[in-house]
């Protein structure tokens, strides 16, 4: 498939499904304090369409699905009774690495490992996602927790017994327990077809619950096991609780050799996705998944990207693009880290690792942090890892959005 232009507004899909995007008054006055704008916006108010496209609402994303959903004004947010609000006693963000494994349940290390993923690749190590939420957050004091160490165990003292007499029984699909310290939370688990077992999500909020530090505004506790919240689910990648202070974020499906069970094109994720052919044959029902192609991308922008953001950002990545299926341990490891960072799946690979301006003014103002800083942060980090094609493309995004705002 060609590449020969970005398209920055939303699909023709957009259209049939009755999704309207606000108007760059309204979306400019959704990030002032006073929730308004001026009835004419000056030049240097207007944010381009290069450097913040429309959201792509192709047919199967979220949007498609509810494009009546209602938008969330940074005024809004501020005065949401229900927010969780950064204070002098709490600011600090910990994060939670996945739970070690006691010996007599040592097989449920194999349920983090697909059963037939085309690619075997390490998972992303902890003080990289630490690394980048410092960086994200930069203006709070971002930690690993150290104490309690979690670690998984068996459910109760009967079964303790029993897995120690019997090993194959001890490796059957039963609830396992995880030890907080000074308690074990029972947490359920289930057969699956991807991956040997599936973990219950509300089980591990309750636990993240339990180990919430006083002086913490939220915890993260990261998993590398599947994930799944009703019985109903096929999985889930992972939920936050605002009002409980605390998140599960599971990187397993998140794993680049399951990229072709799950669709997931690497060919065109952000900022490729806004290719202009690729959208129309999304819309037409004509797009295949591109993940085994031998042949390079190559993306020639034309007056439509030019040195813009998006245009930097899709030189970067085209750049580092090259055959899927030559791709290095390093690379994949690190695909794999950007994921879990800013996306995942199929339409989440799609949509851009930066904030909308709404999004980025809640933010600016829970960190305290000056934009400016804040994107040099992210640029940072974002070099250490110069292999990987979505840090590279956010990093020539980012450095393009400083000069705006400097200009």
């Amino acid at each position: 498939m060609k590449h020969d232009s970005l398209i920055f507004d939303v699909s023709p899909n957009a259209e049939e499904v009755e999704f309207k995007r606000p108007s760059a008054l309204q979306r400019f006055g959704a990030t002032q304090p006073s929730g308004r704008a001026p009835k004419a916006l000056q030049a240097d108010q207007v944010l381009a369409a290069s450097t913040f496209p429309a959201p792509l609402v192709l047919p199967g994303d979220e949007l498609s699905w509810d494009p009546k959903y209602p938008p969330q004004s940074a005024r809004a947010w501020k005065q949401a009774k229900e927010r969780n609000a950064v204070t002098a006693q709490r600011r600090k963000i910990y994060v939670v690495g996945p739970p070690d494994t006691a010996e007599t349940v040592s097989h449920v290390n194999g349920w983090t490992i697909p059963d037939d993923a085309s690619d075997f690749v390490t998972a992303p190590a902890v003080n990289d996602i630490v690394d980048y939420l410092s960086a994200f957050y930069h203006g709070l004091p971002v930690t690993l927790l150290q104490t309690p160490r979690l670690r998984y165990v068996n459910w109760s003292r009967d079964i303790k017994q029993k897995a120690s007499a019997n090993s194959a029984w001890a490796k059957r699909v039963r609830d396992i327990g995880l030890e907080t310290g000074d308690e074990a939370i029972r947490i359920r688990a289930r057969k699956q077809e991807v991956f040997a077992a599936q973990l219950n999500l509300n089980d591990l909020l309750d636990a993240a619950i339990s180990v919430l530090p006083e002086d913490a505004y939220a915890l993260l506790m990261l998993v590398n096991h599947d994930l799944y919240e009703d019985e109903e689910d096929d999985f889930c990648c992972g939920r936050a609780y605002g009002g409980s202070r605390v998140a599960v974020v599971s990187t397993a499906r998140y794993h680049p050799g399951l990229d072709s069970k799950q669709d997931v094109d690497r060919h065109h994720a952000w900022p490729a996705s806004h290719c202009e052919q690729y959208m129309e044959k999304c819309c037409s029902g004509e797009v295949t998944n591109e993940t085994g192609a031998n042949n390079s991308m190559s993306i020639p922008v034309t007056e439509r990207g030019g040195d813009s953001a998006m245009g930097a950002a899709l030189k970067a990545y085209e750049a580092r693009l090259g055959p899927v299926n030559t791709q290095s341990a390093e690379q994949l490891r690190s695909l794999w880290l950007a994921r879990v960072c800013t996306a995942g799946l199929s339409e989440d690979a799609r949509q851009p690792p930066y904030l909308c301006p709404v999004d980025t003014a809640k933010l600016l103002a829970a960190t305290g942090a000056g934009e400016q800083a804040w994107l040099r942060a992210l640029s940072d980090y974002c070099e250490r890892f110069t292999l990987d094609t979505m840090f590279a493309a956010f990093a020539a995004w980012i450095r393009v959005r400083i000069e705006e705002i400097v200009m």
